[in-house]
């Protein structure tokens, strides 16, 4: 079992007939995501991969079955899409752009809750099942079938510690970039819960970023969940005043600090790593 999806999962890619759209569609293929057809208004009959396009979602939902979107669409579109996807049924999305204006993914989010869908982003890498399926722009090769689930902010930390989890012989069940934008779909406790209830991920290293209070909010989520939780948060090592990452990562007086956010996950009982050269050590010690 997978979180988010997996290789029954039905993909479509909004923006399919765009280069980032076309690239990616073509890799994710590849990779063996079962993807059924992508909507590009004005060009629907034709072909990406062998894939159909349709003009809109609803066409794409209806004639293919599509349960998962992915958006690889300019920021000023996003809004529009993401809805679009959302009143036509799609009940998991994935916002790969960035620097989505911030009323943009407040109304989104509103609209998914309201119908019960999960979205992801913007900016975010996206969701890697390994084995089975990649949406978004990961590269495969940090990632092997295993045990232990991912969350972060950072696409790049992702890859990171989907390294290290597969070269320590772990692996992952599922790794999820929740994006580096202000304001996002879903948030760490959300994703943290979805993991605390799959039978194979036996512990979640969740990675966040300073700035902001995603990882504050997941605090409460931590102490229910059975499931250990590993927490880093990127930034630990840099000096005062240093401005870092996303639109996102803002620290305001000593609200948002790496250290803080740290010290409060471990308070809630997630394990504290400090390097990625902790993460296989501490899974050692918890028995994984």
């Amino acid at each position: 079992m997978a979180i988010l999806c997996d290789k029954n999962s039905k993909v479509m890619v909004q923006g399919i007939t765009g280069g980032a759209g076309k690239f990616h569609t073509e890799r994710m293929v590849t990779y063996g995501t079962n993807i059924v057809g992508g909507t590009s208004p004005g060009k629907g009959g034709q072909t990406v991969c062998d894939k159909p396009v349709f003009d809109t979602v609803y066409e794409c939902v209806e004639q293919t079955g599509a349960d998962v979107s992915v958006i690889f669409l300019p920021a000023r579109f996003v809004k529009e899409a993401a809805i679009e996807a959302v009143r036509a049924g799609v009940k998991f999305i994935v916002v790969i752009p960035e620097h989505i204006p911030i009323h943009d993914m407040l109304y989104v989010r509103e609209e998914a809750v309201r119908a019960g869908a999960t979205v992801i982003g913007g900016n975010t890498a996206g969701v890697m099942t390994p084995g089975e399926a990649n949406l978004g722009i990961m590269p495969d090769i940090a990632f092997a079938p295993g045990r232990v689930g991912t969350v972060s902010r950072s696409g790049s930390i992702t890859y990171y510690v989907a390294d290290t989890l597969t070269r320590s012989g772990y692996g992952e069940s599922t790794c999820v970039g929740l994006g580096g934008d202000p304001v996002l779909g879903s948030t760490f406790d959300e994703i943290l819960w979805k993991f605390e209830q799959d039978d194979k991920t036996k512990a979640v290293v969740m990675t966040g970023e300073i700035g902001g209070v995603y990882e504050e909010r997941a605090t409460d989520t931590i102490r229910k969940m059975k499931t250990p939780v590993l927490a880093m948060v990127g930034g630990i090592f840099a000096p005062p005043g240093k401005r870092m990452g996303h639109a996102g990562a803002i620290v305001e007086g000593k609200m948002g600090t790496a250290k803080e956010k740290l010290d409060m996950l471990a308070e809630a009982g997630a394990h504290a790593c400090k390097t990625f050269l902790d993460i296989p050590e501490t899974l050692k010690k918890l028995g994984v």
